[in-house]
């Protein structure tokens, strides 16, 4: 097959981004020919050039609304579609997701498009929810497949009218393995806690911050990796709190895998999430996992026996969750091996690839 993705932002490495480029890089593997349409030049272009994958960048793919700018999207997609003639058009992203849908139905060439996370969840602004939920449902039939990471994300959309259950299939994300020990002894006297996730929508890292502050004692510490738009407000909130010899802020690293494997507890505080690829690099490194209740979460973190969920803006029970996995090193392994058990049955890239490649082939019978 040859298969053409598309990604509207190259500024970023975010959940989406990642596993487009696990995807693009596993489905080469197997013996495809694949090609990644990206908007603009960035971080994203260079990673996926050094992961050995091709990538055209068109400056007119942009993430704001602009009227001018999309025509000349669209445009620009219906040429390298029509030049590259690939067997499938596979789209992410809600702005790529319609303008790379528009351009493979106008050239009759199958279009399947991954939704990480409805633009119409719950925990968005009700005028944005209505917005979106009118766009989708007036483009879901210009995919030929509809992708969803989760089956909460799959039932909202039937809820809301956008396709029916022959368009909209789950594949939940996968993740590939890496070669860090999981086996050994964690810290018993400070418990190392981390979160990884960019400073932006639909995080909150703020809220983990006023619920640590409430924590009445001083035998943790608190690492947030990531970087983004929120990350001086956040910083200036542990100035504020008097919580800077406890959190620290080390950016957006290359070395997530490592930094997990040292932790002993991942937190994710979100108001929205679809299915969040840390989560899952959290199990896969035998964490036990402290998550709002939001989106796919539940679908990966098992309520008490992999890691404790909390309900969005509870911080009672987030303060409640934190000092319970605290105080006991031996609940923090038993959820942490129950974590990655769960992972390596449910959430390996091989088995999000095959389930990816199967949709694939429906989508070109079609």
């Amino acid at each position: 097959m040859r298969i053409l993705y598309i990604i509207t932002r190259s500024d970023v490495i975010g959940g989406a981004s990642v596993h487009l480029l696990d995807l693009a890089s596993g489905v080469q593997k197997a013996g495809h020919e694949v090609i990644i349409v990206v908007g603009g030049n960035g971080v994203f272009v260079d990673r996926a050039r050094e992961q050995g994958l091709q990538c055209i960048s068109t400056i007119h793919l942009v993430r704001a609304l602009s009227a001018t700018s999309d025509f000349r999207g669209y445009l620009a997609l219906k040429s390298i579609i029509s030049s590259w003639k690939p067997d499938l058009v596979h789209a992410h992203s809600s702005k790529a997701g319609i303008l790379g849908r528009l351009a493979a139905k106008r050239l009759s060439i199958p279009c399947v498009f991954t939704a990480h996370g409805w633009a119409f969840t719950e925990g968005v602004s009700s005028s944005r929810r209505l917005l979106y939920r009118w766009i989708e449902r007036g483009f879901a039939y210009y995919a030929t497949k509809i992708i969803t990471v989760s089956r909460y994300d799959r039932d909202l959309a039937l809820r809301s009218n956008v396709g029916d259950s022959e368009l909209i299939v789950t594949v939940h994300n996968g993740m590939p393995s890496v070669g860090i020990d999981v086996g050994f002894e964690r810290s018993t006297r400070v418990t190392r806690i981390i979160m990884v996730a960019r400073f932006d929508a639909p995080k909150d890292h703020a809220f983990l911050v006023h619920a640590l502050a409430m924590l009445a004692r001083n035998d943790w510490s608190m690492e947030f990796v990531g970087d983004g738009p929120y990350l001086p407000t956040v910083k200036q909130l542990v100035r504020d709190l008097d919580l800077e010899q406890q959190i620290t802020f080390p950016g957006a690293c290359s070395d997530v895998a490592r930094r997990l494997s040292s932790s002993d507890i991942f937190c994710l505080i979100s108001n929205w999430e679809g299915l969040p690829l840390t989560v899952l690099e959290a199990m896969r490194s035998g964490l036990p996992v402290i998550a709002s209740s939001v989106g796919g979460v539940p679908e990966a973190v098992e309520h008490m026996d992999t890691g404790i969920l909390v309900a969005k803006h509870d911080k009672n029970g987030l303060v409640a969750a934190l000092n319970k996995l605290i105080d006991s090193p031996a609940l923090r392994l038993k959820m942490g091996d129950k974590g990655r058990s769960k992972f390596l049955n449910e959430f390996t890239f091989d088995l999000m690839l095959e389930r990816t490649i199967n949709v694939y082939l429906d989508a070109i019978k079609v």
